[in-house]
């Protein structure tokens, strides 16, 4: 993923869109003042279904602690190697719960089991309207298929898998960071959630 990098930019005309268009918004604001607004919109998400994708908290449980499952992805549009949790987007008829299952077996090889789904959440409301249901799930390693698990990417997709103690992941996070590679806001928080439990003792 080393020689990945942007070529260049232009703007992207709306006929050629796949998967995002533009939006410009009038609404009134709590003072009755009428007011624009610009956003993104996904036009992937299925038709009647109430979130556009998953992203999935997979984690090992080994009997030296607990791992979570990570990736190393090229990201164009910040044109840097990022450090996320596995994710994908919801496909026709899916719940919450099987795309994370599907989407976890493809990027990362590994067969999980639903442990709890969070409510929807939105990645960035002042920018977009694209939300998520983070789905987590436990590995089980004694399982065969969990022993050499193999991903089953996508034609363009690359991506690297590779697990972080848990207990570790906020200092993890520093330490990547120092090394160049962007944190995802999804892996961020859930590490800063666990290194604040901790400074908190709770």
């Amino acid at each position: 993923m080393a020689d990945a990098k942007v070529l260049s930019k232009e703007p992207l005309p709306e006929d050629q869109a796949k998967w995002i268009k533009l939006t410009k918004i009038n609404y009134r604001d709590p003072k009755g003042v009428q007011r624009v607004w610009e956003s993104a919109e996904r036009s992937t998400r299925p038709k009647g279904g109430e979130i556009d994708g998953v992203g999935m908290i997979a984690i090992l449980d080994k009997p030296s602690g607990k791992e979570i499952v990570l990736l190393k992805q090229y990201r164009p549009p910040i044109d840097m190697i990022t450090i996320e949790v596995p994710a994908g987007l919801v496909d026709d008829g899916e719940t919450a719960e099987q795309a994370a299952i599907r989407e976890l077996r493809e990027e990362t090889g590994f067969v999980g089991a639903v442990a709890e789904c969070t409510p929807v959440m939105y990645n960035d409301p002042g920018f977009c309207n694209t939300n998520l249901r983070m789905v987590h799930l436990t590995v089980d390693m004694d399982l065969p298929e969990n022993q050499n698990p193999k991903p089953k990417l996508e034609e363009g997709e690359f991506a690297e898998v590779f697990t972080v103690k848990v207990a570790d992941l906020w200092e993890e996070c520093h330490k990547l960071e120092r090394q160049g590679f962007a944190i995802d806001a999804r892996v961020g928080s859930f590490a800063e959630g666990i290194w604040y439990a901790q400074k908190l003792k709770l």
